[in-house]
């Protein structure tokens, strides 16, 4: 009577310790789950890609945090936005000379997969500039995703 007892408890510990094995299976995220900004650099007398030779970059009253410092060959600039807020303002220091980038844009969050939740998209609605050595900026894709996508084009 006991060995049956002993059988029977084994038999139930194996068959709960292979349903655990089979049900708790890990899944992990393996995509992009950050919607970055891509901008990217063109020569404005050439109107071709032309990576600067130093890029400095952070937000607005924080140049601690910096997002680039004197970067060589940038190509492109991923820069975040705060979906909390409508609108950013990031300084850009291009080859030693300093510009201000301000943004404004919507955002909604994207279900990016069951394993990686959710993300927040944005949709870029205008932008202004300075113009020490930017000479433009331009559009070229208002949809901020996951996606490498280049959304701006920087001429200096």
């Amino acid at each position: 009577m006991k060995n049956r007892f002993y059988r029977y408890i084994l038999k139930m510990f194996l068959f709960i310790a292979i349903v655990q094995l089979f049900s708790c299976s890990p899944k992990a995220c393996y995509e992009d789950t950050e919607s970055l900004l891509k901008a990217n650099f063109y020569g404005y007398s050439t109107l071709k890609t032309a990576a600067p030779d130093s890029v400095t970059m952070y937000g607005l009253s924080m140049e601690s945090d910096k997002l680039y410092n004197k970067t060589a060959n940038l190509q492109p600039a991923r820069i975040p936005l705060n979906a909390s807020s409508p609108k950013c303002t990031y300084i850009i220091r291009i080859n030693g000379v300093t510009d201000t980038i301000q943004l404004w844009y919507s955002s909604y969050p994207h279900l990016i997969s069951k394993e990686c939740g959710y993300a927040f998209f944005h949709n870029l609605d205008s932008l202004t500039y300075t113009k020490n050595k930017i000479d433009s900026i331009s559009k070229s894709n208002s949809n901020i995703t996951t996606i490498n996508v280049e959304n701006i084009r920087i001429f200096y």
